[in-house]
């Protein structure tokens, strides 16, 4: 795991297969592109937090993002989570972990006296230019998206 990355740097560059095709860090060039990590596809929280920028995917397009999530699970998983869930927005496979890796998003967690290594939910909203405008280190799913969304509105106003 590498340092996480700072508000204000460069985001680190990154290629992923997603449910969009293959996609790389500068093909968001020109927007703003939020993109969130999570620990696996349909569980309750991480089901709610893309229904919830689903839900909102008109209002971040018409703000000038696009919403990548992304997570561990393959892309066949993630295809069968979309459809189950009718969900617009992508999601990209990092299951060689170097995406979450190069984002500090892969660490060691603990849940009932057990340590173990897995995703943080954390999201990064990164400007137009590539660089890290602002990052969640700990995400609350709950009012989230619309958090993220009134963030972008306040940019562009």
């Amino acid at each position: 795991m590498t340092d996480r990355p700072q508000e204000g740097r460069k985001a680190p560059a990154f290629t992923l297969e997603t449910t969009a095709g293959k996609r790389r860090l500068a093909d968001y060039a020109g927007k703003y592109l939020v993109l969130y990590f999570y620990p696996k596809d349909d569980t309750p929280g991480c089901t709610q937090e893309a229904l919830d920028f689903t839900a909102h995917a008109k209002d971040f397009e018409a703000a000038g993002a696009v919403v990548l999530g992304v997570s561990r699970d393959s892309l066949t998983r993630h295809e069968k989570f979309a459809t189950k869930h009718n969900l617009t927005i992508q999601l990209g496979s990092d299951e060689a972990g170097k995406v979450s890796d190069a984002y500090g998003t892969w660490e060691e967690k603990s849940m009932y006296g057990r340590t173990y290594m897995g995703m943080a939910r954390r999201t990064f909203l990164i400007g137009p230019d590539g660089k890290i405008i602002r990052v969640w280190p700990k995400v609350r799913v709950k009012g989230h998206a619309a958090e993220v969304l009134e963030n972008i509105n306040s940019l562009t106003e």
